[in-house]
């Protein structure tokens, strides 16, 4: 569009000072001269107007007398008409990084650095520029995020805000991604940098989880001393029950003995009434002269039974 007024003013310039010459000057021939000039300059002009090149990572705009073309051009060169100018939307992947104050659920303020990644949608650059204009990021992007960041933050306590920083991150991203797309950008992808505290809360923290160690460190020791003495009360029980067990089978043990002596002398006895049974239902003479004979000392009786009579032997002894 410019070119096009340029070689419209180098033309009319031209055309002046050629008209100024001839009705000025003694020679009409050399009038012809800022005529021509000024028609060259108006034909380049014009040709270069007719043409437009599109960077890579960039999609063009085409605008007719301010009118946005409902098309875009993608990077190359491009025919266009004279009067129509191209404005260069940047379709790359650009990144911003945004320092928020912020406010947990329990009043405490945190600074949160948050990073975003966004791409505007090429096929509708057109719409982005007519309806927010170049300035899209001051416009859009930058006020959703403030709003994003500021209004989950202040879904949590300060406290639960650092282990929570993840499942924060992606609720942000994707509030952040749903506000965006309705504007024909895309959240590419987002990440919470840093989160900093107030040093009076960043102090109380600290002692509170010095004091949680302290008192987790109390009680692992006093769960050890519960169990070395859990360890001597059942040592000890099991000492009196094995002391128990043993006693049971020695007595188990005297008992089998004494049975079995009593089994012993219950035989020895069965078995000697049994010998005198036999000996007595075998019993003869000649087998009670024999036992007599071995029972016999040597020394002659002084008094001899018969069977028939009873036979005095005295003086079988000396004379006696």
């Amino acid at each position: 569009m410019i070119g096009t007024v340029i070689g419209c003013v180098a033309l009319v310039i031209g055309l002046a000072a050629g008209y100024i010459m001839k009705k000025e000057t003694s020679k009409p021939a050399a009038a012809v001269i800022p005529v021509v000039l000024g028609a060259l300059i108006f034909v380049l002009a014009i040709g270069s107007s007719c043409f437009t090149s599109v960077p890579t990572g960039h999609t063009g705009v085409v605008t007719t007398f301010g009118r946005v073309e409902n098309f875009t051009l993608d990077a190359g060169i491009h025919g266009k008409l004279p009067w129509q100018e191209v404005v260069m939307m940047d379709n790359r992947v650009q990144k911003a990084s945004v320092q928020l104050s912020c406010f947990s659920s329990d009043i405490q303020e945190v600074t949160i650095n948050y990073t975003l990644n966004y791409q505007i949608s090429k096929e509708n650059a057109m719409t982005i520029y007519s309806t927010i204009g170049n300035l899209y990021y001051q416009t859009v992007i930058e006020p959703n995020v403030s709003n994003s960041v500021k209004v989950l933050t202040a879904r949590y306590t300060a406290e639960n805000l650092v282990a929570s920083r993840d499942e924060l991150g992606r609720l942000i991203e994707e509030m952040l991604s749903a506000a965006l797309t309705k504007y024909n950008i895309v959240v590419v992808g987002t990440s919470i940098e840093d989160m900093d505290f107030t040093d009076a809360f960043t102090n109380a923290v600290e002692a509170k989880q010095v004091a949680a160690q302290n008192k987790l460190q109390a009680e692992i020791e006093q769960e050890r001393k519960t169990m070395e003495q859990r360890a001597v009360a059942e040592r000890a029980v099991i000492d009196a029950n094995a002391a128990a067990e043993v006693a049971r089978i020695q007595a188990e043990a005297d008992l089998a003995v004494t049975k079995i002596q009593a089994d012993a002398a219950e035989y020895a006895g069965q078995k000697e009434a049994a010998k005198n049974k036999a000996i007595s239902e075998n019993l003869t003479r000649d087998l009670l002269d024999y036992y007599y004979i071995q029972q016999w000392d040597g020394v002659l009786p002084q008094y001899y039974l018969g069977s028939d009579n009873v036979s005095t032997i005295i003086g079988m002894n000396g004379g006696n």
